[in-house]
């Protein structure tokens, strides 16, 4: 009776830890698939979207625009019901097989409670871009899938995708996973770490904080995991990223994290008197984890260094004398 008892015990501990997910990378791209174009935040210029198909075409793929693209509505590209509509569609048609944002700005979040995790779930597709659609790279994770952190319209059309971040772009479309080598920054904490890479624009992704479903950095969804959290933003001054440094040890998150990459933190306003920069108060306030980091990662609003990131992809980072080693072929 007492052996019986101890395995329903067991048995119903089991079910109450939480399930490990498996993410699902999704199909890469053939020549002749199609591209859906589509501005889940703010409206970009007609230019750009024109400019950004052709770069789409000369990779050998076919650019199908979203029906609302270039809507109007405040801030942003169409009401929330339009913007979730062009999404839903580039989900669900099976003839589509990545989504290519048209830039950030506002208004990714709204999506994500207007779409169910498991319509994400069933149509995994990569989805492209950075800045605010680090929320739908967080939704994407949360359903199982993986998402890129990377170029969007507005950059294929400035540069013709030519510029070496969108020629990585290119490439990791059609199956090539990166191994990223660069330089040694002088902050930099020495280590190796595996785990799975989340993370994107700090202040959307701390703003959807405490989301149950969608927040891939939520406490439940990280136990059992390695992390290896990568975090860049624009415009946010040094209190603000203090605060968001203290929300994420507060949620919980810190404990899971095992190496650490920080992208370029741009456009923000030195204190008169303070850090010498915004590495330098990050040093500060990283200093007391004894795992690796490195600064100055070329993926940020910078956008001459906006290497594509997988998120939810597992990742290792080595860092070193030599400099940093980022590895996604261990798949």
């Amino acid at each position: 009776m007492k052996i019986k008892t101890l395995a329903l015990l067991m048995f119903a501990t089991l079910v109450a830890m939480p399930a490990l997910a498996q993410q699902t990378m999704p199909q890469f791209l053939k020549k002749g698939d199609k591209i859906a174009v589509i501005s889940p935040g703010s409206t970009p210029k007609d230019s750009a979207v024109n400019k950004a198909c052709e770069v789409i075409e000369s990779w050998g793929y076919r650019p199908v625009r979203g029906k609302y693209l270039l809507e109007r509505y405040h801030m942003y590209a169409g009401t929330t019901e339009q913007r979730t509509a062009d999404l839903l569609w580039a989900l669900r048609d099976p003839s589509i097989k990545a989504i290519l944002c048209t830039r950030g700005g506002y208004g990714s979040s709204q999506l994500l409670y207007e779409i169910p995790l498991d319509t994400i779930h069933k149509y995994k597709k990569w989805i492209i871009g950075y800045s605010d659609i680090t929320a739908l790279h967080s939704g994407m994770v949360r359903a199982g899938g993986m998402s890129i952190h990377g170029n969007m319209g507005g950059r294929l059309s400035d540069t013709g995708g030519t510029d070496e971040s969108s020629v990585a772009l290119r490439k990791l479309l059609a199956g090539d996973l990166p191994c990223y080598q660069f330089p040694a920054h002088p902050y930099n904490v020495h280590g190796t770490a595996s785990g799975m890479l989340l993370g994107g624009n700090m202040s959307v992704f701390c703003n959807i904080s405490g989301s149950k479903d969608y927040d891939f950095l939520d406490r439940d969804f990280v136990a059992g995991k390695d992390i290896i959290l990568f975090m860049e933003d624009v415009s946010e001054n040094f209190p603000r990223v203090c605060s968001m440094l203290y929300q994420l040890k507060l949620k919980g998150v810190i404990g899971h994290v095992k190496g650490i990459i920080l992208g370029r933190f741009t456009d923000y306003t030195k204190p008169a008197n303070g850090y010498e920069d915004m590495n330098d108060m990050l040093r500060e306030y990283l200093g007391a984890y004894n795992i690796p980091i490195c600064y100055d990662f070329p993926a940020s609003h910078d956008e001459d260094w906006n290497y594509p990131l997988i998120e939810g992809s597992q990742v290792t980072l080595t860092v070193n004398d030599s400099g940093v080693m980022l590895d996604f072929r261990n798949q």
